[in-house]
């Protein structure tokens, strides 16, 4: 898959992802929010829980699930972005969550909530 393929694959995995969210209740607040530190694809609110979601488009899993994907790298970069992200928008000590959405190849969402702990 090249380049601007897999960025439109991921785009619409993540449009796929963010109407699973809204009809499931959650309030957008950012998409694609970008800090020095990477980028979380959807932020969102469940209640009084602030969520920062890693959305994962994956056509099989025959190498990894997209839950495993989401690898201790990843996990520590998407944390400094919500840090990031916390300091900018002045949010007053939310309760966080960080969640994963798996997007398989028919548009299927598969939710992982509390998929990492914030404090590795």
């Amino acid at each position: 898959m090249t380049g601007r393929a897999s960025l439109a694959k991921g785009r619409e995995g993540e449009a796929c992802a963010r109407n699973f969210l809204e009809k499931a209740g959650f309030r957008i607040l950012a998409t694609n929010y970008r800090s020095r530190f990477g980028e979380i694809d959807l932020i969102a609110e469940e209640g009084e829980t602030l969520v920062f979601v890693e959305v994962r488009v994956r056509k099989s899993s025959l190498f990894a699930s997209a839950f495993e994907s989401v690898d201790l790298r990843k996990q520590r970069k998407i944390i400094r972005t919500a840090l990031s992200y916390l300091a900018a928008d002045r949010h007053d000590d939310p309760y966080i969550r960080f969640d994963v959405i798996a997007v398989d190849a028919h548009g299927n969402c598969s939710h992982l909530r509390s998929a990492f702990d914030p404090e590795i």
